[in-house]
């Protein structure tokens, strides 16, 4: 496939780029940056600068690539706000589903993520409702996972791809990472992003995580699954109380005191359709993937 990778140059696009290049696919990558520009270059891709917010110059760059699919990995996580990433999912992916409609582009893979459901005690499936009640301010973010997820089935083909927690290369869950700044300094930091970390406690609440590397494979694979909506998360979701310590470990941080109490959402999520359907994480456990 000729395949449109809208945010290609994040810590999934820098892995998605050469996997779908080493599958013989023709990759056309967006940034922002000249440096995300060069990356892409260098990975064998097209690459073409593009502001997600000018609904024109998106819909021009789709038209021109004419590409068979659309991958949509766009984020204000880098120096951005969760106010800004809210804008992201509704307003970037309603300028790429209109682009796709116009180019005649039927197939969209779009990056959404697993820990927008309604409160519950164990993991949850596919199945089970977004969040849709929440208060301010998590009801920011679920409207925004709800706009971009209603905003990507309007195509025929359709994927959905609702990630856990990164980490490995590029991300935050990493040696050098912001959490590992965050652990040391005690709570944010001089980066805008460390605000998405201000209530990081080895408490209760449950996460799913992924790495990077698996979830690229799984987004490679997604351009041949049906429509729908699929968790892509690792076999173990745990409490931070457990995984907090193991990260602090692995990135030489102090880890925090464990304590108690969640919030209902915080339960994690399964992944059983995603393995029904052929993938399987290479890192099974964030146990021994943190220190990679």
């Amino acid at each position: 496939m000729h395949v449109f990778v809208a945010g290609a140059a994040g810590a999934i696009g820098c892995c998605l780029v050469p996997l779908l290049v080493e599958a013989g696919h023709q990759v056309t990558g967006t940034s922002r940056t000249d440096s995300g520009l060069d990356r892409l270059r260098a990975q064998g891709a097209g690459a073409v600068r593009l502001d997600a917010f000018d609904a024109e110059a998106v819909a021009r760059a789709v038209a021109e690539a004419a590409p068979d699919a659309i991958v949509h990995q766009l984020t204000a996580l880098n120096g951005g706000t969760s106010a800004d990433n809210g804008r992201i999912r509704r307003i970037g992916t309603r300028n790429l589903v209109d682009a796709a409609k116009r180019a005649g582009v039927r197939r969209v893979v779009a990056q959404s993520i697993a820990w927008a459901y309604e409160a519950g005690d164990a993991p949850a499936t596919e199945d089970t409702p977004l969040d849709v009640t929440a208060p301010a301010p998590r009801s920011g973010v679920v409207g925004g996972v709800q706009a971009l997820e209603e905003a990507v089935a309007e195509l025929d083909e359709h994927v959905v791809l609702r990630y856990g927690l990164f980490y490995g290369p590029g991300t935050w869950y990493r040696p050098g990472g912001l959490v590992a700044d965050v652990l040391r300094n005690g709570g944010p930091t001089d980066d805008p992003a460390s605000v998405f970390l201000s209530g990081l406690a080895a408490d209760a609440a449950v996460s799913s995580f992924v790495h990077v590397e698996d979830a690229a494979e799984a987004t490679v694979a997604a351009l041949r699954w049906p429509s729908g909506t699929v968790n892509i998360v690792d076999d173990e979701p745990a409490p931070a109380r457990e995984w907090l310590p193991a990260l602090a470990a692995a990135v030489g941080a102090p880890a925090p005191a464990p304590t108690d109490g969640r919030a209902g959402w915080q339960r994690g999520a399964d992944n059983g359709l995603a393995r029904s359907l052929g993938w399987r994480p290479r890192h099974a456990t964030w146990r021994t993937g943190f220190g990679s």
